[in-house]
């Protein structure tokens, strides 16, 4: 194996981890169905996964941990881009500016 693939199989841990990790808070609640991302996640679709976790939690105010842990992915992913037309960009957007509203919480 490659170090680009060892380098990739690893990104694509760590950003699965991140994505485990935020899913978690939304298992819990009652009428969050989460079968859409884990059928992405199962097919290693992990930027339409986080695409769905964002869609899912964006009304529910969770806790800071969560955007943290999608902040982590989106940064994993590269996500942020200054371009106007990017892939999960609206996500991606919406994911800061929950990270910006929990962060002045704090």
């Amino acid at each position: 194996m490659t170090h680009d693939r060892e380098a990739l199989r690893a990104s694509w841990k760590r950003t699965r981890a991140h994505l485990d990790a935020a899913r978690a808070h939304l298992a819990h609640l009652p009428g969050i169905d989460l079968s859409t991302t884990t059928e992405f996640l199962e097919h290693n679709e992990l930027g339409l996964a986080f695409d769905c976790l964002v869609h899912l939690s964006d009304d529910l105010g969770l806790p800071p941990s969560f955007w943290q842990h999608m902040d982590r992915a989106a940064r994993e992913m590269r996500l942020y881009s200054a371009a106007p037309h990017t892939p999960h960009r609206k996500a991606a957007d919406s994911c800061l500016r929950h990270l910006a509203v929990a962060s002045e919480q704090e």
